[in-house]
């Protein structure tokens, strides 16, 4: 019979693990509209470079802790490090950022949430990945939730909107090279390691393009919400959602981690409703709905795929 104080006790644990996975994904997803309140205040490698600082700075007891693994990364690793800071960083930070200039939170949002499905296919196309039907499912519902969406642009948004989307679509490709680069890494290095290195590299590929901005940036006219929202940017949605999400992971199965990857889209989506006050359209609805049915797919390939290994189908 077994002891009621560790029953109790691992209960406990699965409930912290729960929700860490829970809030590490929904902190992913305020990245979105969060992003769009920040571009509209400050420049955008100016608002980046804020955000992989304080980013870094976040995470950097955590990484004190971890400094042994340094030494043992070799030019290859440093060579990864490198283009994730180039992708997952600069290339992520810019498009993103341009892009919610133009677009709106929820065409952001949606947009975002084809992620799985983009990095499914370019694990099939450049890593050799075997397809599944689900894999191409997903894939199928993200271009056709996509096509929804931009309908309803061309309907009832602007051209910019367009543009806007095509730009967020680039961050999603960058995000996707960054998951699939950091693949090989985080199996011999730490990931929240991997993300305070890749942060800190960054730091001086911004500097100057942030100068450059400089002379516009005029953060006397910031009000709290502004500060609150540059903070978030870099402090949440880069540093703490990465170590909630790390932590989740490493406690969890991996068929209960991949069934938190639609925590992301829906946050998102709900909070530009939210902060940004954004009209609710029906096209939206039906554009994220297509898309989320390709992210639940792409969840339960994780699932198979860690129940048995072997099975791709």
């Amino acid at each position: 019979m077994s002891d009621p104080s560790e029953t109790a006790n691992s209960n406990s644990s699965k409930s912290l693990t729960i929700a860490r996975l829970f809030s590490g994904m929904a902190m992913f997803g305020s990245a979105t509209p969060v992003s769009k309140i920040v571009t509209q205040a400050a420049p955008v490698f100016i608002a980046s470079l804020f955000r992989v600082g304080l980013g870094a700075l976040f995470l950097a007891p955590a990484a004190w802790f971890k400094r042994d693994q340094i030494t043992s990364i070799n030019r290859g690793d440093w060579i990864r490090i490198g283009l994730i800071a180039l992708f997952g960083m600069v290339g992520f930070s810019a498009f993103m950022l341009y892009g919610m200039r133009l677009a709106s939170g929820v065409t952001g949002a949606i947009v975002m949430s084809t992620t799985p499905a983009v990095t499914a296919a370019a694990s099939m196309m450049f890593l050799g990945e075997q397809g599944s039907w689900r894999k191409f499912s997903a894939i199928a519902l993200a271009v056709l939730g996509v096509l929804i969406l931009q309908l309803g642009a061309s309907l009832n948004e602007t051209e910019g909107a367009l543009l806007g989307g095509a730009l967020v679509f680039a961050a999603v490709c960058c995000e996707s090279t960054y998951t699939l680069v950091g693949k090989t890494l985080t199996k011999s290095i730490d990931p929240l390691l991997v993300t305070f290195l890749a942060s800190a590299l960054s730091i001086p590929l911004f500097i100057p393009f942030a100068i450059w901005q400089w002379s516009s940036f005029t953060p006397a006219e910031f009000d709290a919400g502004v500060w609150t929202a540059l903070i978030w940017y870099g402090i949440g949605t880069l540093a703490l959602g990465s170590w909630l999400w790390y932590a989740g992971v490493q406690k969890a199965e991996g068929s209960t981690a991949a069934a938190f990857m639609g925590v992301m889209p829906v946050s998102a989506l709900v909070l530009s409703y939210i902060l940004l006050g954004e009209a609710f359209r029906w096209i939206h609805l039906a554009g994220f709905l297509t898309v989320f049915l390709g992210v639940l797919l792409m969840s339960w390939e994780h699932a198979s795929m860690s129940e048995d290994p072997s099975d791709a189908d």
